[in-house]
């Protein structure tokens, strides 16, 4: 018996072929991510579920060549990202990310953390117009922000506690995470 190819088979063997070919694999994922990006939003965490974070030890090296110790972060909001330069859910938040930067750089502390080479880093950010400092770990993450999946981000409060844990792509420069953030900052 013969099968008949409908439209809609085509339709489908050309979007795996698609998926396939590593050159169009990567816009499509991307436009994928972006959509995404607008379904998976930033949500506080609980009071009582919230976890304190260990500040002792961690050192971080920027792109700028300056070292940061995370133990300097304290009493403060500061927003981890955790991301690289060749995953598409990263790429898809870095401009909304960049816009909240923008805006919040001078209240919050960001971290944006890879384990990129810095001239890939540079390039990459050049290449975007992106302005943010970027950082490589020099030592153990602490294990409450350790992430075996990127992007993750995380928000943690001036008691140095949790409040916002997300992974995937989200739309950072949104008002609701803008609302967050100044809640945070009131407190």
């Amino acid at each position: 018996m013969k099968t008949k190819l409908t439209k809609s088979n085509i339709i489908f063997m050309i979007i795996i072929a698609l998926l396939i070919i590593p050159q169009t694999r990567h816009p499509i994922q991307i436009v994928l991510h972006k959509g995404l990006s607008y379904i998976n939003q930033s949500t506080m965490i609980d009071a009582n579920e919230r976890v304190q974070v260990t500040y002792d030890h961690w050192k971080l090296q920027s792109d700028t060549n300056v070292t940061l110790d995370f133990n300097s972060t304290k009493d403060k909001v500061v927003f981890v990202n955790f991301w690289a330069t060749w995953c598409p859910p990263c790429i898809v938040e870095m401009p909304s990310l960049q816009a909240l930067y923008t805006d919040y750089n001078d209240k919050v502390d960001f971290l944006f953390v890879t384990t990129d080479t810095f001239d890939v880093v540079e390039t990459f950010k050049n290449k975007k117009n992106f302005d943010f400092d970027v950082y490589n770990s020099l030592n153990e993450i602490p294990k409450e922000l350790m992430t075996s999946s990127i992007p993750r981000t995380f928000i943690i409060n001036k008691k140095g506690e949790i409040v916002v844990d997300e992974s995937g792509a989200v739309d950072w420069n949104s008002a609701k995470v803008r609302g967050q953030l100044d809640q945070l900052l009131a407190e």
